[in-house]
């Protein structure tokens, strides 16, 4: 078990933004990246909600960061520990405009981002179930937009880490 990160992406709420009232920005997926070793998103994209609605995804995804199987993902996870300044020490999800199909022309885009920091998660020893984090405007960082509802179990995965980390 201690070889597992569980992420999941329960449902995403926004607040009244320019996002809100971009006729544009009409379907979202959510995109969960670590470093550069992982990058997921939500199978579907959801209609915006609107005022004080929620849209739920409800997906969820495993990282297995085994010494076996994901030697990166266990030697970053290992620098996150060992490296106080490294800025890279967080799981990013990132919420993105899907073009309608009628207009498949357009781009896909960035449009906020929220963060969880895993040296967080392994000061605080405590995982993050269900939690509210902030979605902070991709076009201006100080700009709440919403709230997307998470889970991140990276504790048990961090402590074996940190184990190996002290053997080594």
């Amino acid at each position: 078990e201690g070889e597992k990160i569980r992420i999941k992406i329960t449902s995403l709420g926004l607040t009244e933004s320019r996002i809100t009232s971009d006729e544009t920005i009409q379907q979202l997926f959510v995109e969960c990246r670590l470093n550069n070793f992982l990058a997921e998103e939500t199978p579907l994209s959801l209609p915006k909600p609107t005022g004080g609605q929620r849209i739920h995804y409800n997906y969820s995804t495993v990282i297995n960061v085994s010494k076996e199987d994901n030697h990166a993902g266990r030697e970053y996870l290992k620098s996150i520990l060992l490296k106080p300044d490294l800025p890279a020490d967080s799981l990013k999800f990132t919420v993105v405009s899907d073009p309608p199909e009628d207009e498949q022309d357009l781009e896909c885009e960035d449009i906020g981002f929220a963060y969880v920091s895993l040296k967080e998660i392994f000061q605080k020893q405590r995982d993050i179930i269900e939690q509210d984090i902030d979605v902070f405007d991709s076009q201006d960082a100080s700009a709440v937009i919403g709230k997307l509802t998470v889970t991140v179990e990276a504790l048990r995965a961090l402590r074996s880490v940190h184990e190996e980390c002290k053997n080594d």
